[in-house]
């Protein structure tokens, strides 16, 4: 009888702990994917934020000529002394860089401080794309704007643009 009242008597100290050893790797186990799922979170906004930055220049751009409408071909880049409000064509924004970076209308998104917008324009072959060819040699410019998020490319994209 003695063994049949130790057994209805509740958990022995082995099982508590086995219990609490089960119930502890959970809470582990949940704290860990809640933070991956956090991270992957983060990473996804960043993301998004990169390709709306990207298209933020690509819709500043569409509209503008390829070379510069006073001085044709006389400059590829900015003109001497010329600033972001005063860019009148496509070439201008070679190798520019915004930090903050800068918005359809050239303002500053000062609440992306953190992300940067560069630009290249490049001449490039009308038979090969990939081929970079001399300033004003080609009809055609390939645009590139990288996204960095504190010195670090988040994300690139390049496009074509035939001269206007």
């Amino acid at each position: 009888m003695k063994n049949k009242d130790r057994k209805n008597k509740g958990f022995t100290l082995v099982e508590a702990l086995i219990a609490i050893f089960v119930i502890a790797l959970t809470i582990v186990a949940l704290m860990v994917s809640s933070q991956a799922f956090t991270m992957a979170n983060a990473s996804g906004v960043d993301m998004s934020t990169a390709e709306f930055l990207i298209e933020e220049i690509r819709e500043l751009t569409a509209v503008m000529p390829v070379i510069d409408p006073q001085t044709g071909t006389d400059v590829f880049g900015s003109e001497t002394g010329e600033t972001l409000t005063l860019y009148d064509d496509l070439d201008d924004f070679d190798n520019a860089a915004f930090s903050p970076p800068i918005d359809i209308n050239r303002a500053q998104l000062t609440n992306y401080s953190g992300f940067t917008q560069q630009i290249t324009v490049h001449n490039v072959s009308p038979s090969n794309y990939r081929n970079i060819v001399m300033d004003h040699t080609s009809d055609f410019v390939k645009v590139t704007v990288a996204i960095l998020l504190d010195g670090q490319q988040l994300s690139s994209t390049t496009w074509i643009r035939a001269r206007q």
